[in-house]
């Protein structure tokens, strides 16, 4: 049966790892939303059809919603700024909230299926490396950091959506994110990127959950057919200190492992001038203080119900290390 796929936010990181893991069913129609005058090297010979539009301007997501009353439609909402920096920026508020506003109401419109992609960030944390599991208690004053904020507000606006208005909705919480075709550069891969360089000398000590982006592609395509209305499930793997991760990358390469550990004092009290000199250079900072929090928090997290339910599966960590690096490799990034 042809079914079709809306991908917001199609271009970035998850996006377009989504669009490849559903190129693989010749049957799926897929479509692709992109920011207009945005880059879209990304989706080059990919088997999808590219909408310009904001999620951020309602009239802007007419046409890509346009779709015949009785065909199969899943939206998969992936579009946000996900923001590490100290200050506040209006327009992760815009977008991360606002926009899912919009993208839920055309979902209504055409009776549509919406998995919002959210974050694991968006969860309370609980004190002493409790473990976490799914919740559908989201509160914006219970989290730190803006991102988490926008992403706490929105997952309890799609519930209440659920509620209200009969959405079809479930919610996916990835953790931190990292593999190949990650063409944009987020922080997790300009690290990568740095150390098999060798411009990393030290690192912090501290970690966190890392999941392999194309794990949490298909966990997303699962949740279209198998995610419950109303229902979250973190898509996360297991907890990984940032020494783990440099030492498999210095194993991969056959390299040097990394000795010196910056103590936490010491990254917090310099955390300022990583913004500033990143800026400079146009790049993600590869830390901020949010990010130092983050390696400190508790990332204990359960991903027994996305198994359950999603068939969700995680690869090993030498495997997408080892796949991320060739990916570098062969586009000239390392």
């Amino acid at each position: 049966m042809k079914r079709v796929y809306i991908v917001t936010g199609a271009n970035g990181f998850l996006g377009n790892n989504i669009i490849r893991e559903l190129m693989k069913n010749k049957e799926n129609e897929i479509r692709a939303l992109v920011l207009p005058n945005s880059n879209i090297k990304v989706l080059e010979g990919l088997n999808c059809k590219i909408y310009y539009g904001d999620v951020t301007k309602l009239e802007t997501l007419e046409k890509i919603f346009k779709v015949n009353e009785n065909i199969e439609t899943y939206v998969i909402h992936c579009a946000a700024i996900v923001y590490i920096k100290t200050k506040y920026n209006p327009k992760v508020y815009d977008v991360n909230v606002n926009g899912t506003k919009n993208i839920i109401t055309k979902v209504l419109e055409i009776n549509a299926k919406l998995v919002y992609v959210s974050s694991v960030h968006a969860i309370t944390e609980k004190e002493n490396k409790e473990l976490m599991q799914e919740t559908i208690d989201f509160d914006p004053t219970k989290v730190k950091g803006q991102y988490a904020k926008t992403k706490a507000e929105t997952a309890k606006y799609v519930l209440d959506m659920v509620k209200e208005k009969n959405l079809n909705a479930c919610i996916v919480h990835p953790s931190g994110i990292i593999g190949p075709n990650d063409f944009n550069g987020s922080h997790l891969t300009q690290l990568i990127i740095d150390f098999a360089k060798g411009k990393l000398k030290a690192c912090v000590r501290g970690g966190y959950d890392f999941v392999d982006v194309r794990d949490v592609a298909n966990g997303i395509i699962n949740a279209c057919s198998k995610g419950k209305k109303g229902e979250c499930y973190i898509l996360s793997n297991r907890y990984v200190e940032i020494k783990e991760l440099l030492d498999i990358i210095s194993k991969i390469q056959n390299k040097k492992k990394i000795k010196s550990i910056l103590p936490m004092w010491l990254a917090k009290l310099t955390a300022p001038l990583s913004e500033i000199y990143y800026a400079l250079l146009k790049q993600p900072p590869l830390y901020t203080r949010y990010s130092l929090y983050t390696l400190k928090s508790n990332s204990n997290f359960s991903n027994e119900k996305a198994k359950r339910e999603l068939n969700f599966k995680n690869r090993d960590l030498q495997e997408t290390l080892q796949d991320t690096l060739t990916w570098l490799k062969e586009n000239g990034m390392i």
